[in-house]
């Protein structure tokens, strides 16, 4: 993969962390149907716990900025509480008090690590619009927006239940200020450790026949399952 001409922004404590876990995170594998994923661009990936996130983290050399949790955002007692209640507890099925108790260790760590990753902040209510401001202005640095846009509400499955459609709202936000951007869908298949990467589609492209928010958003939730079973050249 050639390496972006713009850099990685991290804080120190972050890159630090970061240089910690790639001694334990196996670097993917990336297989691209298409072209490579261009900076200033939107990526639609699928979760699989904590692994696609920290695999990009790692291992992608492009200048990105996540969609996350605004609970990741604000300190380290939002952090713990949405870590140990959501995500290991409600999305990883993890009995409350063995996740409590992992997260007195694992919720520093993880705090110093996202506490220096640049995250945008998502919302489920009308801070959403802080949401889309901030990513069109990354977007507009030329800089990519990767999103996990999976239903979890009953855990992270394989086969994906459908994606929330937060990022048509952001596509088309930057459609009306002129910017028809390219969106990638993505699977990370964990046995075989490798994103399997789409060829590109412009937003102005899911638009010509007139659907909705709601029918992009199951056209790629669809594309992204396909993507699970495609054959790929090893």
């Amino acid at each position: 993969m050639k390496k972006s001409k713009q850099k990685l922004i991290r804080r120190a404590s972050h890159r630090f962390v970061r240089g910690i876990l790639k001694i334990f995170i196996r670097k993917p594998k990336f297989v691209y149907l298409g072209e490579e994923i261009k900076d200033g661009s939107i990526v639609l990936s699928n979760h699989v716990g904590k692994t696609a996130p920290l695999k990009l983290e790692c291992y992608l050399k492009k200048p990105f900025r996540f969609w996350g949790a605004h609970e990741m955002n604000e300190g380290f007692k939002a952090l713990y509480k949405y870590q140990s209640e959501v995500f290991y507890h409600q999305k990883q099925h993890w009995n409350l008090t063995k996740a409590r108790i992992f997260c007195c260790v694992a919720a520093p760590l993880t705090y110093m690590f996202y506490s220096g990753l640049n995250l945008i902040s998502t919302y489920k209510d009308v801070r959403f619009r802080k949401t889309i401001d901030e990513s069109v202005e990354t977007l507009e640095k030329n800089q990519t927006v990767i999103i996990f846009p999976e239903d979890s509400s009953e855990g992270y499955l394989d086969e994906l239940k459908s994606f929330y459609s937060g990022f048509v709202v952001l596509a088309n936000t930057c459609y009306k200020k002129g910017m028809d951007l390219p969106i990638y869908v993505m699977y990370y298949r964990k046995k075989e450790k490798t994103f399997v990467v789409d060829k590109p589609i412009l937003y102005s492209e899911l638009i010509k026949e007139g659907v909705d928010k709601d029918k992009i958003a199951e056209k790629l939730c669809n594309r992204a399952n396909e993507l699970k079973d495609i054959k790929i050249n090893k």
